[in-house]
Order: structure tokens, then C-alpha cells, then sequence
């Protein structure tokens, strides 16, 4: 199963979902299906938006196991 840490991530850090879509310029529906693991393969821009907006690396958030 597809496994990415945005959801960890974004709740240690305080985010909402909603904060998280409008700073990255990600829709919500997207990060929800990202973060539920329905959708499994971001294209490098999107990982690229989210990992910076988290504060951490592509491979931290995911390409951890």
C-alpha cells in the first residue's frame, strides 16, 4: 500500500488541510486523496509544492518507509 507522511507531517505542524491547499496551491480534494493514499502518484511539481510548504524533503515525505 501507498504510504506518504503529509497528513503526520502537516498535524505536527499545525496545519489544516485548508491552510495546506491554499500556501502550496494544491487543491484540497487532491491533499485528501494524497494523504488517504487513493491517489499514488503526485507528479514532481505537486511533491516539489508540498515539500516545501511542509519544511521537508521530497523523500521525508514520500519515500519513507
Amino acid at each position: 500500500m501507498y504510504k506518504n507522511r503529509i497528513r503526520e507531517i502537516r498535524m505536527e505542524k499545525g496545519m489544516t488541510l485548508e491552510y495546506l491547499s491554499r500556501i502550496s496551491q494544491v487543491s484540497i480534494g487532491y491533499l485528501c486523496h494524497l494523504e488517504r493514499g487513493t491517489r499514488t502518484n503526485p507528479s514532481m511539481r505537486i511533491m516539489e509544492k508540498i515539500s516545501e510548504c511542509l519544511g521537508k524533503s521530497i523523500s521525508e515525505i514520500f519515500f519513507n518507509k
